[in-house]
């Protein structure tokens, strides 16, 4: 993010830049609070995702268990309450589960371009096939959230930088790979389901991130469909 130098000039359109969102966002780590006896409105459904007894009853148990999982995934307030947003990333890791290994099943990203990384907003998931052969993937991705929205389209890959730093946010955003006006692909330090998002840039884990830096090349070309809940 920030100012992107290449061989001495600014490249323009930095507009949708992200940074991890915990830092960009100033939300830190989940607070520490305390556990609430009152049942969510998806009480039943949380149960379930976590293997506890379903009997839509909050209970001291369900309530450390619910509020471990949101203190991971930095949910806050990290109560323990079985609320919509806890309710919707667990939603969403269990329609990410559900493709299995046939991501581009509907046909939405090209297999007449050769390599390819394609990105599913709807999903939070990303992939690399080479026409319609899988070659990586699909792993989980957290996109741009309200008001700085991933942007959609055919891309390429036309910047990388293995040690870029956010002159805005003055953070790291290691093995970068910029496809659309200062949007890329980076790794960030963060689940990949901490809400509400990034600031456009497609955020991965560590292991993901190099993996596509190893895979990938200026010229590659990124395509983006479908639309991050809430957005």
């Amino acid at each position: 993010m920030g100012d992107i130098r290449r061989r001495g000039a600014v490249v323009l359109g930095l507009t949708g830049l992200v940074a991890p969102l915990t830092l960009a966002l100033g939300a830190g780590p989940a607070q520490a609070a305390s556990c609430t006896t009152t049942a969510g409105p998806y009480q039943k459904q949380v149960e379930k995702f976590l293997g506890r007894p379903v009997d839509g009853k909050q209970s001291t148990t369900d309530c450390k268990a619910i509020r471990a999982f949101q203190t991971k995934h930095g949910i806050t307030p990290n109560i323990g309450y079985a609320g919509p947003v806890t309710w919707g990333v667990m939603d969403l890791m269990n329609k990410q589960k559900a493709v299995g290994n046939k991501p581009n099943k509907a046909g939405k990203c090209p297999t007449n371009k050769g390599r390819i990384a394609c990105v599913n907003l709807t999903l939070q998931i990303s992939w690399i096939q080479d026409g319609s052969k899988l070659v990586y993937g699909p792993v989980p991705v957290r996109t741009g959230r309200n008001g700085y929205e991933t942007r959609t389209g055919l891309k390429k890959i036309y910047w990388r930088n293995i040690d870029h730093v956010s002159t805005i946010y003055n953070v790291p955003m290691p093995y970068s790979q910029f496809f659309d006006g200062g949007q890329a692909f980076h790794s960030v330090g963060v689940s990949m389901w901490n809400p509400p998002g990034s600031h456009g840039c497609v955020n991965m884990t560590t292991t993901t991130a190099k993996k596509y830096w190893s895979l990938l090349k200026n010229g590659d070309d990124v395509f983006v469909y479908g639309r991050k809940p809430g957005t």
